[in-house]
């Protein structure tokens, strides 16, 4: 692979440790390991901390003053895009999408206690269904009356050109497993606007590593979530001139643990949650890992991992997210 060609800014303070997880490990009858995305850095760091070095630089690149992006109402994206654009002096606009009627609360702590805190420029509201696009063309067109120009980072980063922070990190794993000498059977993460799931995949593919990776959606049912994946994928590796084969039947996204939907909490999360911070001192957050993990903590009561298979969780992050979840998680 040869993505130094790409114009990238450096916010992640790589290489992220990959952690042995013996206590929670011993809890649920599995060998578990994970990649600690959640200490990319910038702003209590998470995994859109890789895409925005490939979307920021070519946002520079272009003479934007302003990137525009959209998220969910507690969106960890919105946060770190917002952080990038503060330590590059850009200014920042979010379009946030209520996925849960009524879920947007101005004055709430999380992620949007920080967005204020990190100077955003201007924060709009939508519903689940508006157009998100036309949205933020509608801003990049308002700024441009102004005389500034806009540059549109889609949700989650999740193109091809963010996508690549995920081909770059999977390099980056495979580097660190060489140098402990430690063989990784399968990957689990969360699976949401497909960047990450997407970037490993050609990581993969370009390191010519044949390791299953399991997503486990927050949102979509598996066939849908299968074909973003996939075809994001392809377009990733385009971009990136990756020979490797992507194989449809590679692209894995469990749906079980999504429960009622986006963001909303299920007991198998809630517990997930607790047990990793009770057992490894590490705190999930309870939209992305803390369902990924429920998912991995299922599918290992189901027996479905063999005795002597080492897993390895990709922690994307998130943390900050669990200030507005505190009485949900604390039972009240």
């Amino acid at each position: 692979m040869h993505l130094a060609r790409f114009p990238r800014r450096r916010y992640t303070n790589a290489p992220t440790p990959i952690e042995a997880m013996p206590r929670l490990g011993a809890a649920i009858g599995a060998n578990v390991f994970i990649k600690r995305d959640d200490l990319t850095g910038l702003a209590s760091g998470g995994n859109k901390t890789r895409k925005l070095e490939f979307l920021v630089a070519d946002a520079m690149a272009q003479g934007a003053d302003t990137v525009i992006t959209v998220g969910a109402v507690q969106s960890n994206h919105a946060r770190l895009t917002l952080a990038a654009a503060a330590k590059e002096g850009l200014k920042c606009r979010l379009i946030l999408e209520e996925r849960v009627p009524g879920s947007y609360k101005p004055d709430a702590s999380g992620n949007n206690f920080l967005f204020n805190l990190l100077g955003v420029e201007s924060v709009s509201v939508v519903k689940l269904g508006d157009d998100l696009q036309a949205a933020m063309e509608a801003v990049a067109a308002d700024l441009k009356k102004l005389g500034r120009k806009g540059y549109i980072i889609p949700g989650g980063g999740s193109n091809a050109l963010g996508s690549l922070g995920y081909v770059a990190c999977f390099e980056e794993m495979n580097g660190q497993l060489f140098d402990m000498g430690l063989k990784i059977d399968r990957i689990v993460l969360a699976s949401g606007s497909a960047g990450t799931h997407a970037g490993m995949l050609v990581g993969a593919a370009g390191c010519s590593v044949d390791i299953p990776i399991i997503g486990v959606n927050v949102r979509r049912p598996r066939p849908e979530q299968e074909g973003n994946v996939f075809a994001l994928a392809e377009k990733c590796a385009a971009l990136a001139g990756i020979r490797g084969e992507l194989r449809r039947q590679d692209v894995v996204c469990r749906d079980e643990w999504v429960g009622p939907g986006y963001s909303l909490p299920t007991p198998e999360m809630v517990e997930a949650v607790q047990m990793t911070a009770r057992n490894e001192a590490i705190l999930l957050d309870p939209v992305y890992t803390g369902k990924a993990m429920a998912g991995l903590i299922g599918m290992a009561r189901k027996k479905e991992f063999g005795a002597k298979e080492n897993i390895l969780f990709l922690h994307t992050g998130g943390a900050p997210a669990l200030y507005a979840y505190q009485n949900i998680l604390e039972g009240r």
